[in-house]
């Protein structure tokens, strides 16, 4: 039987405290619902990472069942998402469904890593323009962007009197703190210095929510070395979405 998940803590015994489901429940608030079936769990929650998000584990057969269910409550704006080889057998048995993403990796960090970063703060609001015109220049396309809804601060790298590497608190949720959009000058890069600021955010997510998450795509040979060093366990990952009607 199909049982509703009404609080965080359902949600962490139903899932042994997975990192993505208690990131795609954001706390079970605005909006933001859970189902269980057997060991089969999706948790799924508005506007997260520019997306209606449905994260997804257990059984195949059983979250068939439940994204069927959760996708009739919801809307078919959602896009069920998990461990790549999951979400492939869930898409297999549901015609209704089609892989979209499969190159990106959802990687998580439960101790804090050693950091010791005067220059390295968050940053006021007053500095939302430069965070954007350092994103607009220098890393085109990033998911979060100031101001933008769910993105909460920015932490800042300054070297030679100007911002030099930015990384975004975004769409974070109770028991999981989401690093997004890290990005450094390009006439820098090479240095370390996102390695710096990522050490000092993840610290700090870990000391807030009580772990730090990302997601990273797997061709970006650079921050997966990064992640690698700072210790972040790798799960692969797709995402599917709804078949448009016609299509």
């Amino acid at each position: 039987m199909i049982r509703e998940l009404t609080s965080l803590e359902q949600l962490r015994s139903a899932t042994g405290d997975d990192p993505l489901l208690v990131w795609t429940a954001q706390g079970l608030q605005g909006g933001a619902r859970a189902w269980a079936l057997g060991d089969a769990v999706v948790s799924s929650a508005f506007g997260i990472s520019r997306a209606d998000a449905m994260g997804v584990r257990g059984d195949p057969e059983d979250l068939a069942l439940l994204v069927r269910h959760a996708l009739a409550e919801l809307g078919p704006t959602f896009r069920p998402l998990g461990e790549r080889a999951l979400v492939r057998e869930v898409v297999n048995r549901m015609p209704e469904l089609r892989l979209v993403a499969a190159g990106f990796t959802w990687r998580t960090l439960d101790k804090a890593p050693a950091t010791d970063e005067p220059d390295l703060a968050w940053l006021p609001a007053a500095r939302d323009p430069e965070v954007a015109a350092l994103l607009e220049e220098h890393a085109p396309g990033s998911f979060a962007q100031p101001g933008a809804p769910g993105v909460r601060r920015w932490a800042g790298l300054v070297s030679g009197g100007r911002l030099a590497a930015v990384g975004a608190d975004a769409w974070s949720a109770p028991g999981c703190g989401l690093l997004s959009s890290v990005a450094t000058v390009s006439d820098l890069r090479g240095r370390r210095l996102a390695e710096r600021l990522c050490r000092w955010v993840s610290a700090r997510f870990i000391e807030e929510y009580g772990r730090a998450a990302l997601m990273v795509y797997d061709a970006n040979a650079p921050a997966v070395r990064l992640y690698d060093r700072l210790g972040y366990s790798a799960m692969p990952m797709a995402a599917s979405e709804v078949v448009p009607a016609g299509s």
